[in-house]
């Protein structure tokens, strides 16, 4: 008895794991992922700072704005967003235009205006003026053999700088005189048609000259001074006409550099291009 009771004590110790990697566990990595996120998206915004416009960045504002319009009359705040409120002094109401002015420039504008689109509404009645100034031209193909003659050399289409008519060669007869700027009789014919269409409107009016390529083994290629000098034949013989100069806009030579057929030295690519162009109020 007195021996075990003089015997050392016998001491168990129980080590207790923990999983998970120890007493932080795995919340480090949900803190790091939320600021890894946080720092992509403050680049991606410095980012789109950088490569929009300040249209297209009042266009984004406007997209995250309310679009249930209140009333028509709203506030022109000319802080960060426009965001200023619309009952400080300092802010100018705007008429729903976008803009405190009656013709505010482009810059003054609002880009998410909402309602009807008054530019829309006037693209609108521009196209049905040139449809019916293309309708009133291709009507003359039914007066007489020499007007079918003339439609043949005449094709015409609506853009978005307005109505153009193309007036080109054909293999059989050409607009121009050989290689020079000596207008045919039969472009002195088309320019009298076209003056009389012109005539019944008020629009500017746009005359680009282009030419066929010529061959590279010659000394001076002058497709450059041939294409403005037809373009100057146009405008005056439409001038001769009747058409005031002063709704002549520019008048373009654009040499061989727009071709309408692959091969460059065509006959085709001799053309002429009268645009009626768009009014903008």
């Amino acid at each position: 008895m007195s021996a075990q009771s003089n015997g050392a004590p016998v001491i168990i110790k129980r080590k207790k794991v923990v999983a998970g990697g120890g007493h932080h566990g795995g919340a480090w990595k949900v803190a790091y992922a939320d600021f890894v996120t946080a720092m992509m998206a403050f680049f991606m915004l410095m980012w789109l700072l950088n490569a929009t416009t300040e249209q297209q960045r009042k266009g984004l504002a406007d997209y995250f704005s309310p679009t249930i319009p209140i009333v028509r009359v709203s506030g022109g705040g000319n802080g960060s967003l426009s965001g200023d409120s619309i009952f400080s002094e300092m802010t100018m109401p705007q008429d729903g235009t976008g803009a405190s002015a009656d013709r505010p420039a482009a810059e003054d504008k609002a880009s998410g205006q909402s309602g009807d689109d008054p530019s829309a509404e006037e693209r609108a009645t521009q196209d049905a003026l040139f449809e019916s100034l293309n309708a009133e031209l291709q009507g003359h193909g039914g007066e007489s053999d020499v007007m079918e003659n003339l439609l043949e050399h005449i094709n015409t289409r609506i853009t978005d700088e307005g109505l153009v008519i193309e007036v080109y060669s054909r293999e059989d007869e050409q607009i121009f005189i050989g290689n020079s700027s000596t207008p045919a009789p039969l472009l002195q014919d088309i320019a009298v048609l076209i003056s009389q269409i012109s005539k019944t409107v008020t629009n500017e009016v746009a005359i680009g000259a282009h030419v066929r390529a010529q061959p590279l083994v010659i000394r001076e290629n002058s497709v450059w001074d041939l294409s403005q000098r037809r373009a100057t034949q146009m405008r005056l013989l439409m001038e001769g006409q009747g058409i005031k100069p002063e709704r002549i806009q520019r008048v373009t030579g654009h040499a061989d550099r727009e071709l309408v057929v692959k091969d460059p030295m065509a006959l085709r690519n001799d053309r002429l291009e009268i645009v009626l162009l768009r009014e903008i109020s």
